[in-house]
């Protein structure tokens, strides 16, 4: 059931939006950041907001990208990327963008207005990002990035705790090989226009599906369902161990004992 969300004047949008961004923004690059698509083809072809939010994916890449390297500098290329990875992903931005209310400010077609799209992941995510390259464009490289700090510093300190969330692929083969499950087989199928696809992931084993998941590459689609996948495995092993009278299988209380030591 699509989630209802009213939507709101580009006037109060901007406002709302410098209130809490902390930033003048200029109406009519705002207003371009906010038009989705499917408004934008319903009334005349409007500019959309697609080149601000490729524009704004490599803001958004480069901040998080130089803090990362700062903040941890014995960590390899490869884990910085995995790092990067669990900030700069649709589910973490659209998690951003509702935590703004972003759904709210949207301009949307009468087709994505009737489907729930002003709570649709992809639409928030990129929504977000146009954001981004529209304080960018108006305001430059220091203004953007002290944005991306302040939506994103949370998340980037976070990701550096995650633990099997850095590569839920990876984590899931070896918890199934622990667990003698077999080996994971994913299907993935795309949709949307090329220069706008989205991918949803199923992950099976032995046949049985143990988790899906969607992104805007496959790489994630897949990261998403192996995720989704893992923590129904490890549902199962802390209920066996409750039943046994063990502790949960999460590590999370051997690692509170460490620290308590």
């Amino acid at each position: 059931m699509a989630t209802t969300v009213k939507p709101v004047a580009v006037e109060v949008a901007r406002d709302e939006l410098e209130r809490l961004l902390a930033v003048r923004l200029d109406a009519a690059i705002l207003e371009r950041a906010l038009t989705h698509r499917s408004y934008a083809y319903e009334n005349g072809g409007l500019p959309t907001n697609e080149r601000l939010e490729f524009l704004g994916d490599s803001v958004l890449g480069l901040v998080v990208t130089d803090t990362l390297y700062r903040n941890h500098p014995d960590l390899p290329e490869g884990q910085l990327a995995k790092l990067r990875a669990a900030v700069v992903n649709m589910r973490a931005l659209a998690d951003v963008a509702r935590n703004l209310g972003l759904g709210r400010f949207l301009r949307l077609g009468r087709g994505e207005e009737g489907t729930g799209g002003r709570d649709k992941s992809s639409i928030l995510a990129d929504t977000l990002e146009a954001l981004i390259g529209s304080v960018y464009v108006d305001k430059g490289l220091d203004e953007s990035f002290r944005v991306v700090h302040l939506l994103f510093d949370a998340l980037i300190t976070r990701s550096a705790s995650l633990g099997a969330g850095l590569d839920w692929k990876t984590s899931l083969q070896e918890l199934t090989a622990s667990e003698s499950l077999g080996v994971p087989e994913y299907h993935v199928e795309e949709s949307g226009p090329d220069h706008a696809k989205s991918f949803t992931a199923v992950v099976r084993l032995g046949g049985e599906e143990y988790g899906s998941g969607s992104g805007r590459s496959k790489k994630e689609a897949e990261q998403q369902a192996a995720e989704a996948a893992w923590n129904r495995i490890r549902n199962v092993q802390n209920d066996r161990a409750a039943q046994d009278g063990h502790r949960p299988a999460n590590g999370r209380e051997a690692q509170d004992g460490r620290e308590a030591g």
